[in-house]
């Protein structure tokens, strides 16, 4: 009995070590995972804040793309309307001095052999109003042609806008005329005059006209 009670003291003490010794070493092992995991929690939220900087620097990036491609589309839709408005300008005024360049020549021309033919020249694309006044004026005339046998011949020379406002055009027409009547031996060279008010939104129609008869006056 009692080297069964000696062997068991011997071996009590040695478990009780053995299991100190496993105590201790538990506590060591978590410690050791902590540290072990640590840089690793770290690294991830460093990189969880680098990718939140990068998407926000790359959000501010393609704002800012978005409102420059935004500008720039404003500015050229405001630049191509502006130059259709400016084509459109051009295009009107060129009309305007061909209708009145066309008008000064075709009037400009008169023979006393064919005085109904030149009236109508002189009254075409007018407006009613004015028209009226042409076909008196050009009774007036009348008298004055026939007795001097008036023939004269025309070229366009030239036609400039003077002045518009809105759809209204004003228009200096310069006309080379050659003038023969039964009083001029040789025919006379000379430069007509006119003034010719054009309204586009009327379809183009001449609303006035100033200088018809003032070659002959002058004659």
């Amino acid at each position: 009995m009692t080297e069964k009670k000696q062997a068991a003291e011997v071996l009590e003490p040695t478990a009780s070590r053995e299991s100190e010794d496993r105590d201790e070493s538990q506590p060591a092992a978590e410690t050791g995972d902590l540290d072990t995991n640590e840089p690793a929690v770290r690294e991830r939220a460093r990189r969880q804040l680098s990718f939140s900087v990068r998407d926000l620097l790359l959000g501010m990036v393609i704002a800012a793309l978005v409102t420059a491609v935004g500008a720039l589309a404003w500015l050229y839709v405001g630049a191509d309307r502006e130059l259709d408005a400016q084509t459109r300008r051009s295009q009107d005024t060129a009309h305007a001095e061909k209708v009145a360049l066309d008008y000064a020549t075709n009037a400009a021309a008169m023979s006393f052999e064919d005085l109904t033919g030149w009236k109508d020249k002189l009254v075409a694309g007018t407006s009613p109003e004015l028209k009226d006044k042409l076909s008196k004026a050009a009774g007036q005339m009348e008298q004055i042609l026939v007795p001097l046998q008036w023939n004269s011949t025309s070229k366009p020379l030239a036609a400039k806008v003077h002045s518009s406002s809105g759809h209204v055009y004003v228009v200096d027409s310069f006309v080379s005329v050659l003038t023969k009547t039964a009083q001029s031996a040789e025919p006379l060279q000379s430069t007509a005059t006119y003034s010719v008010t054009i309204d586009s939104s009327k379809d183009w129609q001449i609303t006035d006209v100033g200088g018809i008869g003032a070659a002959v006056k002058g004659r």
